[in-house]
């Protein structure tokens, strides 16, 4: 794994980035999504389209959650609201601060 700089801290979402080959890790819980640059900004822009009221449905707990499908039918993620806007926060910030090295940097 590389050496990497945390862009961002959001509730229980860490995003970093390595400097040197560009990936982009997003730390949440027990789970780490891994993106280049270009899937990241496209993984950022799906999240941020998808509104939690119109998706989200009650779980057995009692509590709302959203359900976010991957490519693997068997392999989802799920957020509770605070989670989930926390996550999209934390992207969102990540977007900002890797600009912000962009432009600094080239």
């Amino acid at each position: 794994m590389c050496e990497t700089t945390i862009l961002t801290q959001n509730g229980l979402t860490v995003i970093s980035h390595c400097p040197d080959c560009g990936m982009l890790n997003i730390w949440h819980q027990n789970l780490l999504l891994c993106f280049t640059p270009l899937q990241f900004f496209a993984f950022q822009r799906f999240t941020n389209d998808m509104n939690f009221e119109e998706r989200c449905f009650p779980f057995p707990d009692g509590s709302e959650r959203v359900v976010l499908c991957t490519p693997n039918r068997d392999i989802n993620f799920v957020y509770t609201k605070q989670e989930w806007e926390s996550f999209n926060t934390a992207m969102l910030e990540a977007v900002y601060l890797l600009e912000v090295y962009n432009t600094i940097y080239q």
